[in-house]
């Protein structure tokens, strides 16, 4: 079974179900986390080719969870989502791509836009 392994950290369970349930049906395997801290504790276990994390979350936001990845040199691709919350949708995704994600997709999103976003991101090794 060779299909790359994304994991996901999202807090909103409906969510990540559903980016779940899209993953698999486009052939990934896909493990899930509901917040930044169990999103590295996962990361480590598993090693994932690609992480989609959402913004704004309790127990250490994407954004922080963006900066550790790097801090430790992980070339691992990362897709930053987010709806916004307070801050506005526009400014966290690129506050999240000056961080060291290596694309970004706002909330709600089209099923066929985050799958290619996916393959994108995976077709592209990082540097």
């Amino acid at each position: 079974m060779n299909n790359p392994l994304v994991l996901v950290i999202e807090d909103d369970e409906v969510v990540r179900d559903l980016i779940k349930r899209l993953l698999e049906m486009a052939d990934y395997r896909v493990v899930v986390a509901g917040n930044g801290r169990e999103g590295l504790k996962q990361y480590r276990l598993t090693a994932p080719a690609l992480v989609i994390t959402d913004l704004i979350m309790p127990e250490r936001e994407g954004i922080e969870t963006i900066m550790e990845l790097r801090k430790h040199g992980s070339n691992v691709r990362i897709l930053a989502i987010s709806g916004g919350g307070r801050i506005g949708n526009s400014d966290i995704l690129r506050v999240a791509r000056s961080l060291g994600a290596d694309d970004i997709l706002a909330k709600p999103f089209q099923p066929v836009d985050l799958i290619g976003k996916v393959q994108e991101l995976l077709a592209s090794p990082r540097e």
